[in-house]
C-alpha cells in the first residue's frame, strides 16, 4: 500500500485502523525536505520508503541514464539560437537559485520564461525553447542530498547542457556523467561561470565535449506513479523480510 505526502505534509488515503503486522506500507515522496512538513506520526508506521533518495529501499530518481545497447550512433546536437535559458514558476527571493541568478544575469544574457517572469509557455514551447538553448539553468528550489530533479534531466533529453545548482558535483555524478553538465560550484563566482559559457559559445569543439557521453548512454525519464508501483512490486517480490522504518523523520529530515 502506497502513502503519498503532499508539500503541506498531509497524508492522503490514510486508513483509520492500525496497519496489519506484515502488510507492506510504502512511504512515497518526491519532494525535498524543505518542501515537506515533518510529522511525528510517520515514525514506526511504514515498512518501506520509495523516493528520489538513493538510500531509499526503492530508489526512484527523477531520471536515469542507461547504457546503450546495439550499434554505436552519432548524436546530432539540435540547432541553437540562444545561449542561456531559464524557465521558472516558483519564484522566491530567499531561494539560493534566485540570489545566484540576480548576480549571474549581470554578466551574461539569459532568456527567461515561466510564471516567475510573467511569460508562461506551453509544453510544446517548452520543448522548443530548451532544445534551442546551448545552456539551461537547472537550478533546484532547495539543496538536499540526492535532490536532482527533472530540471537537470529534461535538458539532457532535449540536447542542451544543464548548468546545475543543487547538491555537490559528487552527488550529481552518482547519476549523471560528469562531462554532461556544468556545476556552479566549479567556479569561484557567477562572473567566472559566465566567462566560461561565453568561451564555450565561441569554441564549438569545446562545447561538443559536453555531448560525448551520448556515445555510451541514452536518457530515460521517470514515469511518476507508474515506475514507483512497478519497482515496489518487484522489490516486494524479491524481498520477503519484515522491517519497520523506525525514525523516518531522522532519515529524511536529519
Amino acid at each position: 500500500m502506497f502513502h503519498h505526502r503532499d508539500i503541506h505534509g498531509n497524508l492522503s488515503n490514510m486508513p483509520t485502523l492500525p496497519r496489519p503486522l506484515f502488510q507492506k506500507w510504502i512511504w512515497m515522496n518526491m519532494e525535498s525536505p524543505s518542501r515537506t512538513v515533518k510529522r511525528s506520526a510517520l515514525n514506526n508506521l511504514f515498512n518501506l520508503t520509495a523516493s528520489y533518495r538513493l538510500d531509499s529501499d526503492i530508489p526512484v530518481p527523477y531520471g536515469r541514464l542507461l547504457e546503450k545497447t546495439g550499434e554505436k550512433t552519432t548524436y546530432r546536437i539540435p540547432h541553437k539560437n540562444k545561449l542561456v535559458c531559464w524557465i521558472v514558476s516558483n519564484w522566491k527571493a530567499k531561494y539560493n537559485r534566485t540570489q545566484y541568478y540576480e548576480t549571474f544575469k549581470q554578466h551574461i544574457r539569459i532568456e527567461t520564461y515561466g510564471q516567475g517572469f510573467s511569460k508562461n509557455i506551453s509544453n510544446e514551447d517548452y520543448l522548443n525553447v530548451v532544445s534551442s538553448c546551448k545552456f539551461y539553468l537547472a537550478f533546484e528550489n532547495s539543496i538536499h542530498k540526492d535532490y536532482i530533479t527533472e530540471k537537470a534531466y529534461r535538458p539532457l533529453v532535449l540536447g542542451t547542457v544543464p548548468v546545475v545548482l543543487g547538491p555537490p558535483r559528487e552527488n550529481y555524478e552518482k547519476l549523471i556523467p560528469g562531462n554532461a553538465f556544468i556545476h556552479v560550484d566549479d567556479f569561484s563566482s557567477p562572473k567566472e561561470l559566465a566567462e566560461h559559457l561565453k568561451l564555450l559559445d565561441q569554441n564549438e569543439d569545446l562545447y561538443r565535449q559536453y555531448f560525448t557521453w551520448r556515445e555510451h548512454y541514452v536518457t530515460s525519464k521517470t514515469r511518476f506513479g507508474f515506475d514507483h508501483a512497478c519497482q515496489a512490486c518487484d522489490y516486494i517480490r524479491r524481498h520477503k523480510n519484515y522491517r519497520v522504518v523506525n525514525d523516518l523523520n531522522k532519515w529524511f529530515w536529519g
